[in-house]
């Protein structure tokens, strides 16, 4: 006879674990559905450009740091020598003063009176006595100039060693602005790789684009700002073309406060290394009406981007990495202030 009894129901438990198994597989749809797309061109072109930026501040911090560093060394190797000639006037001083030593020993130090009572020639002895009374002043003389030199060569000692202090300080500091220097370069390029070839081609020709609308600027009758300025900008203008790399001062590829401050240095004039330090380097110029060819011109609010004005709102500057020295529309970056150098 056929069974009538009533299939076995599954067990809360069982109904629990399958009910949280199907909402784990429901969410995990859902979080499959939500998931950022790939990133358009644009997107990553906007972030890499973002990152070039951050990398440009660190560049420039690397580079005040760099030039604290290379001062602190001529500083150091000046203060060495110092040291070391004065070691040599105090090792000289020191031997005159032995021999003023020796000359009192062999007198033997006897009573002048007893000297004089005893001496078969009184006008020689006088004399002698006369030539020690000098000596003894010269004595004097060169104890104090001793102690002078002990004074001057423990200070030079201890400025060298702060000095040495601050060098080891700022080398570490390079360091860590170089490695993030290298961070965000290696985040763009990261970014860079994630897009198509044809996209990267893209990118690469928007660039190409950008260094041939550059060779055909319109300068306008521009009038420079002086002598030097035009003889800098003059500089500047003979490394259109060369390509941006970070850190670089010339001659052959520049960033952005590398080209202005060789571009100066070829006018003979030195200024700053750094865009912030170049801020303050000479007189400054709140309204772009202001701007004469060769004047700086600087960017953003922390101020780490700076070209030569051009002309007929022109820059002419160091961009960013995988471009050209070129001129640019002054308004394609937040400008802060000229400065006339």
């Amino acid at each position: 006879m056929a069974s009538h009894r009533r299939p076995k129901q599954p067990s809360r438990a069982r109904v629990t674990v399958l009910t949280a198994t199907a909402a784990a597989a429901v969410a995990l749809t859902a979080q499959s559905a939500q998931a950022d797309p790939t990133p358009s061109k644009s997107e990553v072109k906007e972030k890499v450009d973002k990152l070039y930026e951050e990398a440009e501040k660190a560049t420039e911090k690397f580079n005040g740091a760099k030039e604290k560093q290379d001062k602190l060394s001529e500083q150091i190797d000046a203060l060495q020598d110092k040291v070391a000639r004065g070691q040599e006037e105090l090792n000289t001083l020191r031997d005159s003063l032995g021999s003023v030593a020796s000359a009192q020993y062999r007198s033997g130090g006897i009573d002048p009176s007893v000297q004089l009572f005893l001496s078969g020639d009184p006008d020689t002895y006088l004399d002698k006595a006369s030539a020690l009374d000098q000596l003894g002043a010269k004595q004097t003389a060169a104890i104090q100039e001793i102690q002078s030199k002990q004074r001057i060569l423990a200070q030079q000692r201890q400025e060298a060693q702060g000095k040495l202090k601050d060098l080891e300080e700022t080398r570490t500091e390079l360091g860590k602005k170089k490695q993030e220097v290298q961070s965000k370069l290696a985040d763009a390029q990261k970014l860079l790789n994630s897009l198509t070839a044809a996209e990267r081609a893209a990118l690469v020709e928007e660039e190409t684009r950008a260094d041939r609308a550059s060779e055909r600027a319109d300068l306008g009758p521009s009038v420079p700002a002086s002598q030097r300025a035009s003889s800098a900008f003059a500089a500047a203008q003979s490394k259109v073309g060369s390509p941006y790399v970070y850190g670089a001062s010339g001659p052959s590829s520049f960033d952005c406060s590398g080209l202005t401050s060789w571009a100066f240095a070829q006018a003979g004039v030195s200024i700053p290394r750094t865009s912030q330090a170049q801020a303050n380097a000479g007189t400054r110029l709140y309204s772009q009406s202001e701007l004469k060819q060769g004047d700086l011109v600087i960017f953003y609010g922390d101020l780490h981007h700076v070209g030569f004005y051009a002309g007929n709102g022109q820059v002419l500057h160091a961009p960013k990495p995988g471009a050209n020295v070129r001129y640019e529309s002054i308004n394609n970056m937040p400008f802060q202030f000229g400065v006339r150098i």
